[in-house]
């Protein structure tokens, strides 16, 4: 049986397009899926099926306290599967190898310290990059955050940005295109925002080290 759009929904751009027919067939699975899939290390589209889904919840195909739920749920599972992961394999693999990356010994312990200072904030915020949504969970698995604290954070981070997306695409209506595109440039400006922080952060590092190089 071949998938159609449904017939109030509004024009889609390309991507939210493209996954039309797989949400249409599926519904609350599709959104479940791939939202777990995303968040656990798998670089699958969850991020646009949430937001296709919360257009057909706006459009009357979808219930939109069903897809913020199960979103939810989905993305707070998926988080914990990279955690998981990151305790019972990251952490060896870094202590293994991590000496030809240059991540061993004091510098190993340094990226532990700010983790156990930081990691909180870095758990809700990195659902809205790519590549930190997908990895946050090992991340915290391998420098050992407590899971209980973990999973406060985590369970914030996924209420965050599914009701953050969920919301955006319920209310766009007609508007999809334009806000999917306006979103989609503030998350790159977010991301070399985080990319110019830790140059910077770096740079830093280093101009001490040599003061004290210098000083010694």
């Amino acid at each position: 049986m071949t998938a159609t759009v449904p017939p109030h929904t509004p024009a889609l751009p390309g991507p939210l397009a493209a996954l039309a027919p797989f949400l249409t067939h599926y519904g609350y699975l599709a959104v479940g899926l791939l939202v777990l899939l995303d968040n656990a290390a798998i670089p699958v589209p969850g991020q646009t099926v949430l937001i296709l889904a919360a257009v057909y919840a706006g459009a009357g195909q979808l219930n939109l306290a069903a897809v913020i739920a199960v979103a939810v749920v989905a993305a707070v599972l998926g988080d914990c599967l990279g955690y998981l992961l990151g305790c019972y394999g990251g952490r060896a693999l870094v202590h293994r190898y991590g000496r030809y990356v240059g991540l061993s010994g004091a510098r190993l312990q340094k990226a532990e310290d700010f983790f156990e200072r930081n990691g909180g904030k870095v758990i809700l915020v990195a659902r809205f990059i790519d590549g930190l949504r997908q990895t946050n969970g090992i991340i915290a698995g391998t420098t050992g955050m407590p899971f209980r604290r973990f999973m406060l954070w985590n369970t914030l981070g996924a209420l965050l940005w599914v009701g953050t997306w969920s919301t955006a695409g319920y209310l766009a209506g007609s508007d999809i295109d334009q806000v999917y595109r306006t979103a989609l440039r503030y998350q790159l400006y977010l991301l070399l925002a985080v990319a110019a922080l830790l140059i910077a952060l770096g740079t830093r590092h280093l101009l001490r080290r040599r003061a004290r190089g210098r000083r010694r």
